[in-house]
């Protein structure tokens, strides 16, 4: 059965992760995807969360029932830069810790590095899950790895290619659905995607897109031309140009059964009503009752 996640970015501003899960219990979800929060582990910084925060989300957790099915760090670990490197394994150990206090069995993350430096960034990158495996190995955790606009990979097969190179059951791929565009230098073809990814596919993120590629490349307006830059959205299903009955259609036919996460961000005005219909459009496309009720 497909687990879909709330991911309660646009909730941070207000709410502590406890409300969170409270909120999520509101909307009718039974489980909170933990992106990144100053207060509890940032963008490549050390992690901040102490034993007294751990036990007040474990707390919420048996109040609400909602699960925390995964967390979503977002280390460096793929600095070309040796000493960068080594402080981001750092952060990754002392997160991989918060995982273990909150029981929580799945970690999502990204490739990062330099898509300036990419063979840098990818001999980084297997040097840091080299002394990481046998941490993750110790907590029994699940690593699923996405690739992100900007890192050193940004193509769908090739980070398939990567996370395969890494020969672990337990290390997998996230289909990332609002950066299906970069993933494809343009060309969307979400169904081509998914079939590469199946065999590693255990994790997916929901919102919708445009093509930055679309309008002969005028879809966005970035100044100065030709800056080094991504842009993408993760926007309400049908604000976009991702072919949403190609996509479902493509999971189901894989058998698709891991985390769906929805992670649309940037609409804080409509948050609760656009989480209610994602969470019904998701579980309508992909199994499960509307209300995320299974």
């Amino acid at each position: 059965m497909v687990k879909v996640a709330l991911d309660p970015a646009m909730y941070h501003a207000e709410l502590s992760v406890a409300d969170e899960l409270r909120k999520a219990a509101d909307l009718g979800y039974e489980y909170l995807e933990l992106s990144p929060r100053a207060d509890w582990f940032f963008w490549h910084r050390y992690p901040k969360a102490d034993d007294a925060m751990v036990a007040e989300v474990k707390k919420a957790v048996q109040e609400t029932g909602v699960k925390i099915a995964s967390l979503v760090p977002v280390f460096n670990w793929s600095a070309p830069d040796e000493q960068e490197r080594q402080a981001q394994v750092r952060n990754w150990k002392r997160l991989l810790q918060l995982a273990d206090g909150l029981e929580v069995p799945v970690i999502i993350t990204e490739l990062s590095g330099d898509p300036n430096q990419p063979l840098r960034s990818e001999h980084a990158f297997y040097h840091s899950m080299e002394e990481l495996t046998p941490v993750f190995e110790r907590y029994g955790l699940r690593l699923d790895i996405e690739a992100h606009p900007y890192d050193f990979s940004e193509r769908n097969a090739d980070a398939v290619q990567i996370v395969r190179g890494l020969n672990q059951p337990w290390i997998n791929y996230c289909f990332c659905v609002p950066h299906a565009f970069h993933l494809s230098d343009g060309a969307g073809d979400t169904r081509a995607m998914i079939e590469y990814a199946r065999p590693k596919l255990t994790h997916i993120h929901v919102a919708d897109c445009y093509n930055h590629r679309a309008g002969v490349g005028n879809r966005y307006i970035v100044n100065p031309p030709g800056v080094d830059a991504r842009v993408h959205q993760h926007n309400e299903i049908g604000h976009g140009d991702v072919d949403w009955d190609q996509t479902f259609g493509a999971l189901r036919d894989a058998g698709f059964d891991g985390i769906a996460a929805i992670c649309v961000f940037g609409w804080e005005e409509d948050a609760d009503a656009i989480h209610r219909r994602m969470l019904d459009r998701v579980t309508s496309e992909l199994g499960g009752q509307p209300g995320g009720r299974s």
